[in-house]
């Protein structure tokens, strides 16, 4: 079940800012601790990054915060796929309200998960907005 996305002020202001400066259009944005992610809508993700990733650079230096720009899908594994890039999954399969990710080696399983289970939380977080997903779980 997803739920409903509430934006606040500021978010807004940097969702502008964001559309403004790359020409890329928006569908959601997210702040974690450390960094935003944008999720662009389908085909957008060229005009979000930028040639040799300048709007990435310009928009890290202007926010003074690390940033992730994701391509939407409206496939769950395909979304995932693009959201855990450069790390590589075999396959991702979705079982109900779980999804489960098969790695190939340890080194990026642990990425994937993470400290205490840091990022495998955020990325639930992050798909749970859009598709009725609960648990993610790496193998």
């Amino acid at each position: 079940m997803t739920s409903k996305i509430i934006y606040d002020a500021q978010l807004m202001k940097v969702m502008s800012f964001f559309e403004s400066r790359t020409r890329a259009k928006l569908k959601d944005c997210l702040t974690l601790k450390d960094f935003i992610i944008f999720v662009v809508q389908p085909g957008q993700i060229g005009k979000a990054i930028g040639k040799k990733g300048s709007n990435v650079r310009m928009l890290e230096y202007s926010l003074k915060k690390r940033i992730k720009i994701v391509e939407f899908s409206d496939d769950a594994a395909v979304f995932i796929s693009n959201l855990i890039y450069p790390l590589k999954a075999k396959d991702v399969k979705q079982q109900g309200s779980t999804v489960i990710i098969y790695c190939d080696d340890v080194k990026t399983k642990g990425l994937l998960i993470g400290r205490s289970s840091q990022n495998l939380r955020n990325t639930e977080k992050i798909v749970g907005r859009y598709f009725g997903v609960e648990h993610i779980r790496v193998e």
